[in-house]
């Protein structure tokens, strides 16, 4: 959410750095303000992970690898640290922002909160087509099975194609906002087979409940897939913790 776009940190262009892709696209972005545009390549290369937590971001490179002057990547950043995407240390200077345990947490817990209220609304006002085409989503994410990329990739349709069948455009932002910050957190948890496996079931659980038009089965169900996603997150995590 980049190919041919490289992005310099430390003092040096990050190699596997990529132009955006979809709504950013170089044609689309060509047609932004100077601000927007630098907003966009920066927060898509966080997102892509080809800017990673803690590394330092300057504006003079940034501003040459982009191709554009230091005030629309002045305007860019402060938007990205307004977000929590981008922090400023006192010792190392502006850095793509790194999550400890306790914003994991928060995060996770306002996901729980926000998907759940997306699923209940779903189950509430999606159409007939719109829960036919989730039930697409389920079964392009079964025929992925295997392919982590691809995985990802399909996760993240099913997800943000339910946020829009709330129809509540309010909720939609919040979600969209949440989801920057937890691309901080690095690759997908989707590598395991057995937690691909269990993702499978559990969107088809909500799915099922939406089709029903059970907005609590819905919500619950919701609820228990983004803890189950939590747990696996959190364990990643005590391993890297124990790891240094």
């Amino acid at each position: 959410m980049f190919d041919n776009m490289h992005m310099v940190t430390n003092r040096k262009k990050t190699p596997s750095a990529s132009a955006p892709r979809g709504d950013d696209s170089p044609a689309k972005m060509g047609n932004l303000p100077r601000g927007e545009h630098a907003y966009r390549h920066i927060r898509s290369a966080i997102q892509g992970g080809q800017l990673k937590p803690g590394e330092r971001l300057r504006e003079v490179e940034l501003a040459e690898s982009i191709g554009l002057s230091r005030t629309p990547i002045r305007e860019a950043l402060a938007r990205l640290e307004s977000e929590g995407l981008i922090v400023h240390d006192a010792t190392r200077g502006i850095m793509v922002a790194e999550l400890d345990y306790s914003m994991v947490t928060e995060l996770y817990y306002m996901r729980e909160v926000l998907e759940g209220t997306a699923a209940r609304l779903t189950a509430q006002h999606a159409s007939e087509v719109e829960i036919s085409i989730l039930e697409d989503l389920c079964r392009q994410y079964e025929a992925a099975l295997g392919n982590e990329e691809q995985l990802a990739v399909s996760n993240r349709q099913f997800h943000d194609t339910l946020y829009r069948c709330s129809h509540n455009r309010y909720l939609v932002n919040m979600l969209t906002v949440l989801h920057d910050a937890l691309s901080l957190l690095g690759s997908t948890t989707l590598g395991n087979p057995e937690r691909a496996a269990e993702t499978l079931k559990e969107h088809e659980a909500v799915v099922d409940a939406i089709r029903n038009r059970d907005a609590d089965g819905a919500e619950q169900a919701l609820r228990a897939h983004i803890r189950a996603a939590q747990k696996v997150r959190m364990k990643r995590l005590f391993a890297g913790s124990d790891a240094r």
